[in-house]
């Protein structure tokens, strides 16, 4: 298995499709405004060898997820559903909500957050990004010694 690092450009933030700006995030609007814009152009780049993880969320288990995913030739890794949550990125969205959290002016709205996110995300450093990747072989390693158990970090 070969990861991609996580990345971003500064004029980028990340996608949080659980925190959409209109409502709870549906299996259809993860398709519009996950699957299809970025993880196909993804794949796309990587190549056949792309296998896709999601986080087992509801929205993303949905048969209309399926059908896309499969309509445009992305594989998904399996996993069991009550599987520890090895996904990197969960812990770049602790760290930028920390950064949020501790403002001198916290959000008090939806334009003050998206505000506060862009700034807080762009000074994430890149090295906080590399370093949770780089992290996976030992995570993955104590996820099997603990045969599935809670890692303590």
């Amino acid at each position: 298995m070969q990861y991609h690092g996580v990345g971003r450009h500064h004029d980028q933030w990340p996608h949080a499709p659980t925190c959409g700006s209109n409502g709870t995030m549906t299996g259809q609007r993860y398709i519009d405004e996950v699957l299809l814009p970025h993880v196909r152009l993804f794949r796309g780049a990587v190549g056949d060898k792309f296998v896709f993880m999601d986080d087992n969320a509801t929205c993303h288990r949905t048969l209309a997820v399926q059908d896309c995913l499969d309509s445009e030739g992305i594989q998904r890794l399996v996993w069991p559903a009550r599987s520890p949550d090895l996904n990197p990125i969960e812990n770049v969205w602790d760290a930028l909500a920390r950064q949020v959290a501790g403002r001198n002016y916290p959000p008090t709205n939806k334009n003050t957050l998206i505000r506060a996110l862009t700034e807080e995300w762009n000074k994430l450093p890149q090295q906080l990004l590399d370093n949770v990747v780089q992290s996976m072989v030992q995570r993955v390693e104590c996820c099997i010694t603990l045969h599935g158990g809670h890692i303590p970090y």
